[in-house]
């Protein structure tokens, strides 16, 4: 398998796309593209009649099989090896790892456009729009209500390492990057992400790359 991704630093979709590729424990190689450069142009058309209709990262090849968007990537990947690696056994928790993965999925267009992922950068924002904040109060509160109910087995949303936190990952990166204030539990969450084996290989490499994408450095206004 290959899996196309985009810059390390900035590219939340390819994260998610990524852990999922590692959470599968598939072999995979991975291919790394400058979304801002002409780099990924000219790879879109050596892709020829095989690139996807939406010519976006991350897009994964598995022989004659080409799947792009990092849900139904995961969804492929869940296909392969069993559902039970991504998602919760218990019908509840994957009932609600589900409804937190789709909503992750589709919305939160404020915090995503307030808060664009930088991974090695650290700035505090003088401050976030209404509808930024409302996103934020909603992500700590999917977190507390999946933690209080169903993560007494481990550290992570639902216990052990899934889909969910697979989603919620780049949020993390951004909670860290813009300081964001949050509660204990919260805290303790991130760290966990943050701390994963495979954020940590990430992490180091967003810090190795050279790329830089001009329009998420600038200084909060």
């Amino acid at each position: 398998m290959k899996l196309i991704i985009g810059n390390k630093n900035y590219s939340s979709w390819s994260m998610r796309g990524w852990l999922a590729a590692k959470q599968s424990g598939l072999h995979f190689e991975e291919l790394i593209v400058n979304i801002d450069g002409d780099e990924w142009g000219h790879r879109k058309q050596a892709m020829g009649e095989v690139q996807p209709s939406s010519g976006k990262v991350p897009i994964l090849w598995d022989g004659e099989t080409v799947v792009w968007d990092s849900l139904a990537i995961m969804e492929y990947l869940a296909d392969k090896v069993g559902r039970e690696r991504f998602w919760p056994k218990e019908e509840g928790a994957r009932g609600m790892a589900r409804a937190m993965v789709a909503e992750m999925h589709s919305g939160f267009l404020p915090l995503r456009r307030e808060l664009p992922m930088n991974v090695r950068r650290r700035v505090q924002l003088p401050s976030v729009s209404d509808e930024a904040k409302q996103g934020i109060v909603r992500v700590l509160s999917l977190w507390a209500e999946a933690r209080a109910r169903f993560g007494n087995s481990g550290p992570f949303l639902f216990g052990t390492f899934g889909a969910a936190d697979i989603f919620y990952a780049p949020v993390v990166s951004r909670f860290v990057t813009y300081g964001i204030a949050v509660p204990g539990f919260a805290q303790a969450y991130m760290e966990a992400i943050w701390e994963h084996d495979w954020m940590q290989e990430w992490i180091t490499a967003s810090e190795d790359e050279e790329w830089v994408i001009e329009q998420f450095e600038k200084e909060p206004a």
